[in-house]
């Protein structure tokens, strides 16, 4: 493949979660090239917002992975798993 040395390329495997009524993605990604946490890593996301890497599965099929992930999130609430976002420039956080 004609890709950049430091290029990552995975495949893509999606599953949703639906969890107390709320949905989000678990993204398993199949390492083509590239350096990743394992063969395989299993991402909860919201398309454009990714789980902390601790809410991360790895493993060296997309099964091992993907029960990686589930085990870190088992019990979390969604809005656990993600980073909380720092208020844009002139905005104060809240209280």
């Amino acid at each position: 493949m004609e890709l950049h040395i430091n290029d990552i390329l995975t495949r893509i495997t999606r599953y949703n979660l639906i969890r107390k009524g709320r949905m989000i993605y678990i993204d398993v990604h199949q390492k083509i090239q590239g350096n990743l946490a394992g063969d395989y890593i299993a991402v909860p996301n919201l398309v454009n917002i990714v789980a902390k890497p601790e809410h991360q599965g790895a493993g060296s099929s997309e099964q091992e992975a993907l029960d990686s992930c589930l085990k870190k999130i088992k019990g979390l609430n969604i809005e656990d798993l993600f980073p909380i976002a720092e208020p844009g420039p002139g905005k104060k956080k809240k209280q």
